[in-house]
């Protein structure tokens, strides 16, 4: 899938542009919902990556993209309902994850792509 970060707060996936993070499944794009986490917000200073969201789930493999400077914090829960799922994740700042994004096939991986810190 081609996608490119743009710059702080701005990515582009498959020629349309967002301004907002974003969840990749089955070749779909979907704004995410993050409200479920914010009530992690204080234990780690900014709104985590939690279990409690609609994480894509339906892949083998989860990219996340952390941010331009990786700074999303991703909750230990996470890794582990990946763990019991069977779905390997790749956690990487998100210019990184969407050149990783454009080698895979869509078919094999699904995303969640922090665009801010």
């Amino acid at each position: 899938m081609d996608a490119r970060l743009i710059s702080f707060g701005l990515i582009e996936i498959g020629g349309h542009r967002f301004e907002h993070d974003v969840v990749l499944e089955g070749g779909v794009v979907r704004r995410r919902k993050k409200g479920a986490s914010k009530a992690y917000r204080d234990r780690y200073g900014h709104t985590p990556l939690s279990p409690d969201e609609a994480i894509p789930w339906s892949a083998r493999r989860l990219i996340i993209g952390t941010g331009v400077s990786g700074q999303l914090p991703i909750m230990p829960e996470l890794y582990e309902e990946a763990r019991r799922r069977g779905v390997e994740i790749v956690a990487e700042p998100t210019e990184v994850a969407c050149r990783l994004l454009q080698a895979a096939d869509p078919r094999d991986v699904a995303a969640v792509l922090h665009v801010t810190c």
